[in-house]
């Protein structure tokens, strides 16, 4: 049976594109490997499988018994509920390492750069492999939208070389308006429930021994969602009431304005508040400048829940 290459649970457009990139890669290699997904793709990642003409990897919920590459994450709070029954062969990624475990030697590449799919174009140029045109734009988008059209501070300028050098390789020749045609689908909020909204790119992390769950809506404006906070405060209370959660966060992020209004639920609201230098009053609370929540929230947050 195939070794699967795997991303997180409730997929980004990094997560799709990664574990389709890293299966390419892996078949040049030699390796025995199928690409799949813990998740339909949203409308962004959707725009890019379309554009690209790329096929959707098959949704994998199990994976006991199985031997697995990981992309995009290494947290067992984003793994399939049976991870530590699988065979951990490798990991690929740019957060902060997780709390995966193997029994055998693993294949472990994590950079601090932008984009997972910046590490994997360094892994084609160290391996000496080329990259087919339509991977090469499928992963330029997903570098577009892990760094916020390069306006996130997880940036870097490898993340920009490389979009630079893939770019060519894709046939694009205006980035940025490529850019903004992917985030105007990764604003589709229209027609979406609230749950599907705050789960379109949600991550639970364990925080000092509290379960906290970060979801983020990247948007164009957020006047799309003006009518739509109290009906996604609402849903937000109810997600933090499951599966143990001590805090559920919903950062709505306006890529032009740079900023993040975050809406909470939480057993002690004053703590992610308290993470941001705010006072909690009820509101949601803008944070301005914040726009990563791999390298701006989920640090701030841990830090704050350790006392």
């Amino acid at each position: 049976m195939s070794a699967l290459v795997l991303g997180h649970k409730n997929p980004d457009s990094d997560s799709f594109v990664a574990a389709l990139a890293c299966t390419h890669l892996y078949r040049l290699r030699g390796l025995d490997v199928e690409a799949a997904a813990q998740g339909a793709p949203a409308p962004e990642t959707q725009f890019i499988l379309d554009r690209f003409q790329l096929e959707t990897p098959p949704v994998v919920t199990s994976v006991a018994g199985r031997d697995v590459y990981l992309v995009d994450f290494s947290d067992l709070a984003q793994a399939p509920a049976d991870m530590k029954e699988a065979n951990l062969l490798g990991i690929v990624d740019h957060h902060k390492l997780g709390d995966v475990t193997s029994t055998r030697p693993v294949e472990v590449i994590i950079w601090t750069v932008g984009c997972s799919c910046t590490i994997i174009k360094r892994m084609y140029d160290y391996m000496g492999f080329e990259i087919p045109q339509n991977l090469a734009g499928a992963m330029l988008c997903a570098i577009l939208s892990d760094t916020v059209l390069f306006k996130s501070p997880t940036c870097t300028p490898m993340d920009i070389d490389v979009a630079k050098e893939l770019a060519k390789i894709a046939g694009i020749e205006d980035i940025q308006a490529l850019g903004m045609e992917l985030f105007t689908a990764k604003s589709a909020v229209k027609g979406y429930a609230p749950r599907d909204l705050i789960f379109r790119d949600y991550k639970d992390f364990n925080m000092n021994g509290s379960k906290v769950g970060v979801g983020q809506l990247e948007l164009v404006s957020l006047d799309l969602i003006e009518d739509m906070k109290e009906d996604l405060q609402a849903e937000l209370n109810k997600v933090k009431s499951e599966e143990g959660r001590h805090t559920a966060l919903l950062l709505l992020t306006d890529i032009m304005k740079e900023g993040s209004l975050m809406l909470v639920a939480s057993d002690d609201a004053s703590i992610p508040a308290r993470a941001f230098g705010k006072t909690y009053e009820g509101a949601p609370l803008w944070l301005d400048g914040v726009m990563s929540r791999k390298k701006q929230v989920v640090p701030a947050l841990e830090e704050a829940f350790r006392g």
